[in-house]
């Protein structure tokens, strides 16, 4: 506030001396006109090739980050944004620092032409007519689903260009391209010689609508799915164990709960939970008014609930309470166990007992199993015991197979019955087929009760339609043949954060299979199975079916450390780094690291870093129902309404990637994009300041470091622990200390202060000074550091500021820098960083003071003591004698720039050697504080003594002293005494 005071005076001269005062001049807005400008840069950068020059000159280590896996089909959403910002940034880093990073090849979802069997020729199919569709062979559509992928990937190649997101765009891969195909069943075939893998039936997620089975990264969970959930019930018909049970409580059941009725014709067992205490409950009278309502929840009980004679049930005895209010019925507990004593191994009389206990299927009247499940199984919803189909569900599935449970799935493609289901043939289980299942039960007396279930529920992101798990008919790759070789491998991968490598480990050690077949290749359709044998074996074609499997999207992606490190002569096995989202633990992660292991006993990264998902300002997953979606393209370019959507520009998208921590989820939009480019104008008028400041220097006006006053030493020393710090954060990837770093340095330590002090001694100190050069010798590291650490994140800005350069930057290779991209990383200067302890702990003590002593000055303005801070004199008594030397140190400086008033921005400064009378009854305002938390300091204010220089508009009792220039004070005559008559041009 002081020194903006102060200023003012000076910016204001337009007197006699005005053209002896060096006022900034730089061709550099302060707007940044993103929207124009930043496209000119990148014109720029293209026209000179700038990239593939920065590129080809590197000769540092290499550095490889691998891209990966495909996006989705259609425009780029905000996390997009995210994960190719977070790469770019490291790439420039890389590139900045003098590495080899290869132009890395983006991999952009094609509509995958391969994927006849369902997937994205859906997005193909739906934009025909029904005669068009009808003329479609499978090459006729693969050709159409190709050109639709091309058109995509152009399309979002375009959206990744304007984030300024730099990669060898003429040659990504796509895994459409027969080289890569190539590679892949190169690992595929590897892995097959190697025995891992199998036929089998697995549960997968299944789109009815679109006929295909999908991965997890292809659903969608939208709000508002309602399903029909039931309570139902299985009779127990033996157990040794539990022989008095069903001595004491005939008619006894299990009860279930389920939110897929269409499933039960596929159960094969009751799962419990060994932790969980269960009762047996006897059911009376349905209450006068019936079950609890829930709301708008739709309600009805089963026909055996009206029954005279109600069955026993076995429930989570926790869960009691609930089903009474929900049922409407009063549940009387009549003895309790644990669910461990439901299953298998109970010792009784001196023998185990194996058998466990069982009941009758409510359909086909099979006998099965209870057994124990996992965590799955809770109070939070149901009954505690959970009907268990491996056929339609992983737990199940899992479950299923700990006791060599049948895997039975009587549902074809297209969602519907079998004639496996019996009576149920045909109907869609996700309709009629439902119905007829609850019906059933009903009408056999399996059905407590039915109702509504508002939940999430996987839909087909494509079709936009609900989904089912369905066990097929698969090529699986067996892990348990390189298990504890996976296991040791994630040893040696360097994970970011840290935390995800337990994770990973868990993942890896509880993954027995992977699904490997949905995906295929032209050549497939089109060659005879002869065409496709080696010849030896032509003779024996008609021994060889040819399949219509394909290969799955997770194996198709997690080779592409074949099919594009081990293929490309720039780039090599295993990758720096590869960096995705947490969602991809799952997906490429896994799928690379198992391929890799089974074929080479490696993993094909040595670091993995994973970003979490963008939310809104709220934390709220964005959705178009919402209206909380944050679209980058309008981030950047604006919307219809530019005052409630302006066009930040690609670099304020970039400021905000680099602001979050990405390890956890993150959140963006208006009030967040404000505060953005509230931080984005404020850098952006440092890097004015400097430059402008420099618009008449020269590299060799440079004052060497050992002439330099302590403020610039202490200056430069700051600068240098800046750079070695964002340095260090780059390396570890942790951006968001950068912006932290960076908005404090270029807040408090240059604005508030260090370019505050400067102003004095760049204005009016006279342009051939050698405070002044000493300053501009500071201020052009300043500008060259800053320019070059912000590069990474802020490629327009610091580009911007590097084509506004008033001098020339020479390399240390003694090229002339003429983008800022060729100027290389600041190298540290050890010798700026090796300022004395004794130092830094004075300027700690000197900035603690100042804002003290600003302190005491803004309580003396308001009460109309003074105006601006060069009205006041500062007064000073401290009984540390050490403090006290220092600070009469400063006030007898040599040179103007270490003078203490000019720290303060005073114009004068008084030590006093005591508080008596005589000493401080003329002082009218004061203050007290401690500095550093023991040194005790007295701090005053007066008017300043003298008069007011029409120049500097310092006080001095010298003004009147010179007959040719009596409204001047010393400094200011000497100086207009020196210099020739000049213009000088302020910015405006």
């Amino acid at each position: 506030m002081a020194g903006k005071k102060a200023a003012e005076g000076i910016k204001q001269q337009d007197g006699k001396y005005k053209h002896t005062v060096d006022l900034p001049q730089t061709t550099f807005g302060m707007r940044a006109n993103s929207a124009v400008r930043e496209p000119e840069i990148q014109k720029i950068w293209e026209e000179n090739q700038v990239f593939q020059k920065v590129a080809e000159k590197n000769s540092g280590e290499s550095f490889i980050l691998h891209d990966g896996p495909p996006y989705a089909n259609g425009d780029l959403h905000i996390g997009h944004a995210l994960n190719k910002i977070l790469k770019d940034i490291i790439n420039r880093y890389k590139w900045c620092r003098q590495h080899q990073a290869p132009l890395y090849c983006t991999c952009i979802e094609e509509v995958l032409s391969k994927w006849f069997e369902g997937r994205n020729h859906t997005v193909v199919l739906q934009s025909l007519d029904q005669k068009a569709r009808n003329d479609l062979t499978p090459l006729k559509l693969r050709a159409k689903a190709a050109k639709f992928a091309k058109e995509t990937v152009k399309n979002q190649m375009s959206s990744f260009k304007r984030y300024e997101v730099w990669a060898d765009w003429n040659n990504p891969y796509l895994t459409l391209d027969p080289e890569y195909e190539a590679a892949q069943i190169e690992v595929f075939g590897q892995m097959a010689l190697k025995g891992y893998i199998y036929r089998g039936r697995k549960p997968v997620h299944w789109s009815p609508s679109s006929r295909t089975a999908l991965a997890e990264a292809e659903l969608e969970y939208p709000e508002g799915h309602v399903s029909r959930s039931i309570y139902a019930i299985f009779r127990v018909v033996s157990a040794s164990l539990t022989s008095s049970l069903l001595q004491d409580f005939p008619n006894l059941c299990l009860a279930v709960w389920t939110t897929t009725p269409w499933t039960i014709p596929a159960n094969a067992a009751v799962a419990v939970n060994p932790k969980l205490e269960y009762a047996v409950v006897e059911v009376k009278s349905l209450h006068d008014h019936g079950p609890s309502s829930g709301g708008a929840k739709k309600k009805g009980h089963g026909l055996v609930m009206k029954d005279e004679k109600k069955p026993f049930l076995i429930v989570a005895s926790e869960l009691v309470p609930k089903l009474e209010e929900k049922w409407g019925v009063k549940l009387v507990i009549k003895t309790r166990q644990l669910g461990s004593d439901l299953e298998n191994y109970r010792l009784l009389e001196g023998m185990i007992q194996h058998r466990c206990l069982r009941y009758i299927h409510p359909i086909d009247n099979r006998e099965c199993p209870v057994v124990i499940g996992g965590d799955y199984i809770t109070t939070e919803t149901g009954a505690g015991l959970v009907h268990t189909a491996p056929g339609h569900g992983q737990e199940d599935y899992v479950t299923g197979q700990k006791y060599g449970l049948p895997i039975f799935s009587p549902v074809d493609d297209n969602g519907k019955f079998t004639k496996e289901a019996g009576q149920f043939s045909g109907l869609d289980v996700l309709g009629e087929g439902n119905t007829a299942v609850v019906k059933y039960l009903d009408e056999h007396l399996s059905l407590v009760m039915e109702e509504s279930h508002k939940h999430k529920y996987p839909y087909d992101w494509r079709t936009k339609k609900p989904t089912i798990f369905r066990a097929t008919e698969q090529w699986f790759a067996s892990v348990e043949g390189f298990r504890p070789t996976a296991m040791d491998a994630i040893g040696h991968v360097k994970w970011v954060p840290l935390q995800i490598l337990k994770f990973a480990i868990c993942l890896i050690s509880e993954t027995s299979s992977a699904i490997i077949a949905q995906k295929g290749s032209d050549a497939w359709w089109y060659m005879t199975v002869e065409d496709l044998l080696p010849s030896k074996y032509h003779d024996k074609a008609a021994q060889y079916e040819k399949g219509t499997d394909t290969m799955d999207v997770w194996f198709d992606s997690g080779s592409s450390w074949a099919a594009v490190l081990g293929k490309r002569d720039s780039l090599s096995i295993p990758a720096d780094l590869y960096l995705e989202g947490t969602d991809q633990h799952r997906g490429w992660f896994q799928s690379s690291l198992l391929t890799s292991v089974a074929t080479r006993g490696k993993a094909p990264y040595s670091s993995v870093l994973t970003h979490g998902f963008v939310l809104d300002e709220k934390g709220l997953k964005m959705s178009k129902s919402l209206g909380n979606v944050v679209d980058p393209r309008i981030v950047i370019e604006g919307g219809k309404n530019q005052k409630e959507a302006p066009a930040y520009g690609a670099d304020v998208l970039r400021l905000w990637v680099s602001s979050v921590d990405y390890t956890g989820d993150v959140m963006i939009g208006p009030q967040i994009l404000r505060q953005m480019s509230e931080v984005y104008r404020k850098l952006r008028g440092t890097l004015r300041y400097l430059l402008a400041n420099l618009h008449d220097w020269k590299m060799d006006y440079t004052v060497p470091y050992h002439e330099l006053p302590r403020i610039d030493q202490h200056a430069l020393f700051q600068l240098e622990n800046v750079v070695k710090s964002i340095q260090e954060n780059y390396e570890n990837y942790q951006f968001f200390r950068i912006f932290q770093i960076l908005q404090r340095f270029v807040i408090v330590d240059l604005s508030n202060f260090y370019f505050d002090v400067a102003k004095d001694r760049l204005y009016v100190g006279g342009s051939t000074n050698y405070t002044r050069k000493s300053c501009q010798t500071v201020l052009a590291a300043h500008l060259l550091s800053i320019a070059r650490i912000i590069a990474p994140i802020l490629p327009h800005l610091a580009e911007d500021v590097w084509q506004n350069l008033p001098f020339q930057y020479t390399t240390q290779y003694g090229t002339v820098a003429e983008y800022v991209f060729e100027s290389g990383w600041p190298t540290l200067n050890e010798r700026w960083l090796a300022l004395p302890v004794e130092e830094i702990d004075f300027w700690e003590n000197i900035l603690e003071l100042r804002s003290e002593v600003n302190r005491v000055l803004e309580v003396a303005r308001t009460g109309k003591l003074i105006g601006a801070s060069l009205d006041a004199k500062v007064h000073i008594y401290t009984s540390d004698a050490r403090l006290a030397s220092q600070l009469s140190e400063l006030c007898a400086a040599k040179n103007d720039a270490d003078s203490l008033h000019r720290l303060f921005i005073t114009s004068q400064v008084e030590i006093l050697p005591s508080l008596e009378d005589q000493h401080i009854v003329n002082i009218p305002y004061s203050g007290e504080c401690l500095i550093q938390g023991k040194s005790e300091v007295w701090i005053g204010i007066s008017r300043a003594v003298g008069s007011k220089c029409e120049r500097c508009w310092n006080y001095s009792q010298q003004i009147g002293s010179f007959s040719d220039h009596p409204t001047l004070c010393s400094r200011c005559y000497d100086v207009v005494a020196l210099q020739m008559p000049s213009q000088v041009v302020a910015v405006s």
